[in-house]
This record gives structure tokens, C-alpha cells and sequence, in this order.
């Protein structure tokens, strides 16, 4: 916690110990975990579809809108989202990641937006109770991943009919297709790489956007993920976020040498890294949880397993590399709510340590339960399965050390 900066004069100091109202909600979460999510978990992991009656029920109960989210996001420690992500993964990922998906839109709205476009579209990818709606992303596209600089989404301007035109591919979306509003990050100069992109809501219904591939995958598989096709996608001039005149600005900047700002992408996952961070906690914590409990139950040799060195130390391992991630988790969102910059890359740091995390300490619990691990009669497969794509989706892992490596070193590392 040493290299964050000083507190100023009326700002929050960290702080370990969560507030009255922010243990409530953790608690309400669990329960709704444990009695909603988990029993559908193998269900919709199965069917591969959106859990849209697990949807409905949170939404009955407040927990799927934006009034729930944005609170979260506006807790004055920081740690609302975090900790609303790590039990809802605590559930389970798909239908966590579904639950999830939309805020991801939302932060490209609210991080890139004016006032007046956050709130005409952000309420439209939530809906209310019977009427649950979806929010999209849409950054990558087959030839550009991790490289955001490649995107050859087009959008171009018809000044005669005051809209927008855009044309491409987008891939890997959450929601893709399915939702309501699709924020979509298209280049508007080419030329000018990554500093010539800019953001763009389609409306719900508009004629030229259309799903392509639906991926199948390895987890996750309660998520919709899928292809976004955008053919000729007319759009209102009032759909580019920020605006037009604050576009032509930075354009400008851009053409006689002076700096961009954060690129349209770029920005929303930065924003986003703590909270996904969290995602990968709340599926290691679970699987640390149930190894920890089998331990004590499963009896070879004429005693539990957990009384051998070997697993006894395992698990050790497995909590305190969860406790660890969780606090690098929460220091990142701490900064962010109290704009604290991350200097050495501290919401990189948190997404890497957690998604590899996930990784090896499910892989762990699989080691443990031995054979049973291995079926699908037990949840620590799924939660492996589950957890492979934190360490590839916003960011890989090798990505993150970049940025990493870059922010600790002052060098241009490649």
C-alpha cells in the first residue's frame, strides 16, 4: 500500500474494514448466491444460454439495475463494486458474467459520454423487472485483440443526413447481439491508429446490426458471447459519445503533434480492471472454500486428507494467494474512487495477480479432490474451466506485464 499516494486534504483513507452498509449488501449477495445462483449453475453451464429467469429474479429484487450498479460504483471506499463481483462469482461465473455484462457498456457511456448520453442510454441496458434488457461492448475484432490499434471498424460521418455510418466486425462480445444497446469503438481516422478511434451507441432495433458466430466455450458458458456484423449501421450524430465538437478537437490535437488523451477502449478497461480483478477472486475463494471443506470430510487411510502435510499446505497456499489478490483488488478500486493514478499500474497488477490466481488455485482444488475434481458431478472443473479466461479476456496476462513493466521502468517495452 506504500507506493500509493498521500491522502489529500478531505479524502477517505484506505481502510480494511468495510462500512455498515457495504457488509449488508455483501451479506444480501451471498444469500442470493448461495440459494439463486449456485443451484442453476450446472444448468445453464449445460445449456450454454443466457440464465434469463436467474435475470429476472435479481431484477425483481433490485440487484440487476443500473440504480444498484451505479450505487456500487459511487460507494465512498471504493470496494462496492469489488465486492458485489466477488460474490456474484462466489456463485458462479456465467451467470455472474451475465449479471455483469452490461456494466461494462455502462463504464464506456459514463467514461466517455456527456451527461446527457449517460442518461438517456445506461437505464436502456438494464431494464426493470419483465422487462430485463442487455447492454453490448464492442471492442475486439479477429484481427485486433490485444492490439486495439488494428481495429478496422469504420465509421464515417454523412454530414447531409447528420448520422453516422459504420461498417466491421466485432467478436468475443457479451451480449453480442442479444442486447438492446451496443456500444460500439470504431476508427473514424485510420491513419491516426488507436488516436483516431472513438465510441458509438446503436440504439435497440437498428436495421444493418445483426449476431453473427455465437461462440461455444470452454467457460463461462452461461455468458452469450458472440460475433456483432455491422452493415452499413446508421446512427443519430447524437450516438458518438463525447460529441462531435470534443472529436473535431482532439482530432486536431492529434494532426499537429499534440497528445490524444486515453484512447476510447483503453479507458473503459482501465476503469474496469479492479472490478474484473474481483470476478477472479470470488471464483478462487470458492474453490479454496470447498477444497478447504472436502478436506475435512473425505477420509483415506483412516483419517481426513486434510491432516496430510501435502494438502494442508496446499490449501495454505490456495487462501493466502486469495487473500492477496483480493487485496491488490481493492487497493486498484480505492485509488480509482479517489483518483488516485495508477503510477505503477496498480489496476494492471490486480487483474494479473487475480486472473492467475483463479487459475491455479482451481486447478488446486481439482488436485485435491482427486478424481472426483475431474467430473462434473463436483463444481471445481467448472470453476477451473471458469477461470482460464481471466487470464485472456481485457487484457491477458501478457498484456498486463507490458503495462506493468512499462510503468515500473519508464521504458518503452515491447
Amino acid at each position: 500500500m506504500s507506493n500509493a499516494p498521500e491522502a489529500g486534504p478531505g479524502s477517505r483513507e484506505f481502510s480494511l474494514e468495510l462500512g455498515e452498509d457495504l457488509v449488508q449488501t455483501r451479506d444480501w449477495l451471498h444469500e442470493f448466491a448461495a440459494s439463486v445462483i449456485r443451484p442453476a449453475a450446472a444448468e445453464w453451464d449445460e445449456r450454454e444460454e443466457t440464465p434469463w429467469p436467474v435475470l429476472e429474479e435479481a431484477a425483481k429484487i433490485g440487484l440487476y439495475s443500473l440504480d444498484f450498479y451505479t450505487t456500487q460504483y459511487l460507494e465512498p471506499s471504493g470496494l462496492g463494486i469489488p465486492v458485489v463481483f466477488e460474490e456474484l462469482f462466489w456463485g458462479d461465473a456465467g451467470i455472474g458474467m451475465s449479471l455483469a455484462g452490461s456494466t461494462l457498456a455502462t463504464l464506456s457511456v459514463v467514461a466517455n459520454g456527456t451527461p446527457e448520453q449517460v442518461g438517456e442510454w445506461c437505464p436502456q441496458m438494464f431494464g426493470g423487472p419483465g422487462d430485463v434488457k442487455l447492454g453490448a461492448f464492442c471492442s475486439s475484432e479477429p484481427d485486433a485483440g490485444s492490439d486495439v490499434s488494428a481495429i478496422r471498424t469504420r465509421a464515417t460521418y454523412d454530414a447531409a443526413a447528420g448520422e453516422w455510418v459504420l461498417n466491421g466486425v466485432k467478436t468475443w462480445v457479451t451480449n453480442g447481439g442479444i442486447a438492446d444497446v451496443h456500444v460500439v469503438v470504431a476508427s473514424v481516422d485510420p491513419s491516426l491508429g488507436s488516436r483516431g478511434q472513438a465510441s458509438f451507441v446503436v440504439p435497440p432495433g437498428t436495421p444493418g446490426l445483426s449476431m453473427g458466430q455465437k461462440f461455444r466455450k470452454h467457460g463461462i458458458r452461461a455468458s452469450h458471447t458472440a460475433e456483432v456484423v455491422l452493415s452499413d449501421v446508421r446512427v443519430p450524430g447524437r450516438c458518438l459519445l463525447g460529441g462531435r465538437d470534443r472529436l473535431e478537437e482532439r482530432l486536431a490535437r492529434v494532426r499537429e503533434g499534440g497528445r490524444a488523451g486515453e484512447q476510447a477502449a483503453m479507458r473503459t478497461f482501465e476503469a474496469s480492471r479492479p472490478g474484473v480483478a474481483a470476478m477472479a477472486v470470488g471464483i478462487a475463494r470458492a474453490a479454496a472454500e470447498y477444497a478447504a471443506e472436502y478436506s475435512t470430510r473425505r477420509v483415506q487411510f483412516g483419517r481426513p486428507i486434510g491432516q496430510n502435510q501435502a494438502v494442508a499446505f496446499m490449501l495454505a497456499d490456495m487462501q493466502a494467494a486469495v487473500d492477496a489478490a483480493r487485496l491488490l483488488a481493492w487497493r486498484a478500486a480505492w485509488m480509482a474512487r479517489h483518483g488516485r493514478p495508477f503510477r505503477r499500474a496498480e489496476g494492471s497488477m490486480s487483474k494479473l495477480v487475480a486472473g492467475e490466481t483463479a487459475v491455479r488455485v482451481t486447478e488446486q482444488a481439482i488436485q485435491i479432490l482427486g478424481g472426483n475434481g475431474y467430473t462434473r458431478e463436483f463444481p471445481v472443473e467448472r470453476w477451473h474451466r471458469d477461470a482460464k479466461i481471466f487470464t485472456i479476456f481485457e487484457g491477458t496476462s501478457e498484456i498486463q506485464r507490458l503495462i506493468i513493466g512499462r510503468a515500473i521502468t519508464g521504458l518503452d517495452v515491447r
